[in-house]
C-alpha cells in the first residue's frame, strides 16, 4: 500500500516557524500560531499513531510542534514583557507621549 502524506504536515511546520516569526509583534501572533499549530498537530499525531504504515511526514508534524511550543513560550514572554515594560514605565499615556516624541523627532 502507497504511502500518504499527514494531513496538514506541511501547514503545522510552516504554522511553528510563523509562530516564532511571530514573537516579534508583541507575542500575540506568536501566540496564535503557536496554538493553533499545536492544535493541529494533536489531530496529526493521533492519525498517525492510529497507522503509522499508513502515513508519512511525521517529521514534519513533530518539528512543527516544537516549534509552536517555543513559539507560545516566547510569544507569553512577548505579551509579559509588553505589560510590565507599560507599567514601569508610566502606563499607556507615557507610552503615547514617547511614540509622539519619537515621531516628531524623525519626521514620522
Amino acid at each position: 500500500m502507497e504511502k500518504r502524506e499527514l494531513p496538514n504536515s506541511t501547514l503545522i511546520l510552516v504554522f511553528g516557524i510563523l509562530s516564532i516569526v511571530g514573537c516579534c509583534c508583541y507575542g500575540i501572533a506568536g501566540l496564535i500560531f503557536g496554538i493553533i499549530a499545536l492544535v493541529m498537530s494533536r489531530r496529526a499525531m493521533e492519525i498517525y499513531n492510529a497507522d503509522p504504515e499508513l502515513y508519512t511526514g511525521y517529521q514534519n508534524v513533530k518539528t512543527g510542534k516544537i516549534l509552536a511550543i517555543i513559539g507560545i513560550v516566547l510569544g507569553a514572554l512577548g505579551i509579559l514583557a509588553s505589560i510590565v515594560s507599560l507599567l514601569f514605565f508610566g502606563g499607556i499615556d507615557a507610552w503615547q507621549q514617547a511614540m509622539e516624541e519619537i515621531s516628531r523627532e524623525y519626521g514620522g
